[in-house]
């Protein structure tokens, strides 16, 4: 058992939120019981998720989406409402981290998704974004399918040229404006979760092999890998719950 007090601390230690300038406030958005004993982590803070992690009895919900972004409605109504009543009815704390997850060198998405898919030597290379090599080159449409049999989701390939692929750049999530950071690096390919009508011009006419992994089949791995290190800390239960979306 630990205390929800502790373990927003801890993350806060790891994570550095304040570093960061986002669209959301990151760590505790909806506060319950003081005491943790389980934690749920999953991508989004649904009303599927909220569900789950009361069928089981989860203590903390961590989430890498949350609530309270810039521009959204600020009543509590509707969908907002039903959410958090379900919270509040439950004691239940919800603790989102955006940004902060995305950056993180250890259970940041970009970090994670590279382990996922096996990319070797990765490192920042600006902003969000990150780089490394694959093993071997692969041609374009085999390492489209390396990324199916990883995620479990077909990517979308906009393909731009013969050439194989062996330097690569992505960032997770809706991060396809950041190609351009790829390109101008002269890697061979750009991952990112969602596809934009730019996009696929910007590909193309670069020469950079351009792949849509689904925004949240990309960013399932970052809270995941934070919910386990922060099991192992506190020595508590921990389940990631993937509520699936083809988003």
């Amino acid at each position: 058992m630990a205390t929800r007090d502790e373990i927003l601390r801890t993350i806060d230690e790891w994570l550095q939120p304040g570093n960061f300038q986002d669209y959301c406030p990151n760590g505790l958005q909806v506060e319950g019981r003081a005491s943790v004993d389980s934690i749920v982590s999953g991508v989004t803070a649904s009303r599927a998720l909220i569900e789950a992690a009361i069928e089981q009895q989860a203590d903390l919900i961590l989430v890498h989406h949350g609530y309270f972004w810039k521009g959204e409605e600020q009543a509590i109504r509707g969908i907002k409402r039903q959410r958090i009543k379900q919270l509040l009815a439950h004691d239940l704390n919800m603790a989102a981290y955006h940004l902060p997850l995305d950056d993180h060198p250890d259970y940041g998405n970009n970090r994670q998704l590279a382990e996922v898919l096996g990319i070797r030597n990765p490192r920042p290379l600006g902003g969000l974004v990150w780089q490394g090599e694959l093993a071997e080159p692969l041609p374009a449409g085999e390492f489209a399918q390396s990324i199916a049999r990883a995620l479990n989701r077909e990517p979308l390939l906009v393909a731009a040229g013969d050439h194989p692929v062996r330097t690569v750049g992505w960032c997770t999530g809706g991060a396809q404006g950041y190609i351009n950071l790829a390109l101008e690096a002269g890697l061979d390919a750009y991952i990112s979760g969602e596809i934009s009508e730019p996009t696929a011009h910007t590909a193309r006419e670069g020469g950079i092999h351009y792949y849509a992994a689904g925004h949240h089949a990309t960013e399932r791995y970052g809270v995941k890998a934070l919910g386990a290190a922060l099991a192992a800390e506190f020595g508590i239960r921990h389940q990631f719950i993937d509520c699936d979306n083809p988003a």
